[in-house]
């Protein structure tokens, strides 16, 4: 489904060539300040236009449709839209008989019986991301005190950020795509956050995270990198009554629930599937494997964009738990 949420829900909606995109976020409190400045730095970080992100340019200018009065949150459910005003929908029709390798063309045509929008992959394009950027500017506002750091921690496998244009610069000129790992830090989380089990901290992290196209891999903490450390390695020793530890390889989680600490997430976004290279993959128009050649405006690194949606994913997560906690206070 379209929504996530159980308290701070969030519900996207649009095609990326429809007439619109946008967002209703219901359970924001009300008070808070809330103008179209908001969200400007946030939409900024998800605009194109720099090396290795498409050239297709939109305004990306929210309209607040309910949900806010005079520069303040009501209580009702905020609507946001956004208008899609520069399209090329026929650099997509021949997909419709020759699907993208990697992309949504063939499974959203199968699952949906052909009525599927495939226009720049209609309701799976990373257009919809506006939506979830958006829920979590009012998710971030929820949750005051706490510091978001998110970089690219690694691009096509190199670690050195001095290195990634020179990377990007190449990758550009051969007409392919990279990914690479994003890194997110959270500070000042409250502990307590996360229900056990299936609403676990981690649980409904990655369920967000896994709801952004492209991303394959969440790690928490230290993640996989633990396989090589004993129990007494990988352990966090607290070292104060409000249980600060000397390590953080858990993340900020234990039990499912946030301990104070930094949460630290790990996410890994592919390389983006539409490349300018020449692939051989069927088409159902030839009857066989055929040589496709994708034309149209996509990233080559869809991962320089994606930092902010994936700062936003972490946010909704925890600004739902943060509303579930407040049952247990006192």
């Amino acid at each position: 489904m379209n929504t996530f949420g159980r308290l701070f829900r969030v519900s996207i909606f649009g095609e990326s060539h429809g007439q619109a995109v946008g967002v209703v976020v219901d359970g924001v409190r009300p008070g808070i300040k809330l103008d179209k400045e908001e969200f400007v730095s946030d939409l900024s970080r998800r605009k194109s236009g720099g090396l290795g992100t498409t050239p297709r340019i939109e305004s990306d200018d929210v309209i607040i449709e309910s949900g806010v009065f005079e520069g303040y949150t009501t209580g009702a459910p905020i609507l946001l839209r956004f208008l899609n005003q520069n399209t090329k929908s026929k650099d997509y029709s021949n997909l419709v008989v020759q699907p993208r390798p990697g992309h949504s063309d063939f499974t959203a045509k199968q699952k949906y019986n052909g009525y599927n929008d495939y226009r720049g992959g209609g309701a799976f394009s990373g257009r919809l991301t506006l939506g979830m950027v958006s829920a979590g500017v009012i998710a971030k506002k929820m949750l005051e005190g706490l510091h978001f750091d998110t970089k690219i921690v690694n691009l096509y496998g190199e670690t050195n950020p001095d290195k990634f244009n020179d990377i990007l610069v190449e990758t550009v000129k051969n007409k392919d795509s990279i990914g690479g790992v994003i890194g997110i830090t959270v500070k000042g989380v409250p502990v307590g956050l996360g229900e056990p089990y299936f609403d676990s901290l981690e649980s409904t992290i990655s369920h967000l995270l896994f709801s952004i196209g492209g991303v394959k891999g969440v790690e928490f903490g230290i993640g996989f990198d633990g396989i090589k450390m004993k129990g007494s390695e990988f352990n966090d020793p607290i070292i104060d009554a409000t249980g600060t530890t000397k390590t953080n390889n858990n993340g900020g989680i234990n039990g499912g629930i946030s301990n104070g600490n930094p949460i630290t997430v790990k996410v890994f976004m592919k390389p983006t599937a539409s490349v300018g290279v020449p692939q051989e993959t069927y088409s159902y128009r030839d009857n066989k494997i055929s040589t496709l050649e994708i034309t149209g405006r996509h990233d080559a690194a869809i991962i320089l964009r994606a930092m902010v949606v994936c700062e936003a994913a972490v946010a909704i997560a925890l600004a739902d738990a943060y509303l579930v906690n407040k049952i247990y206070e006192k």
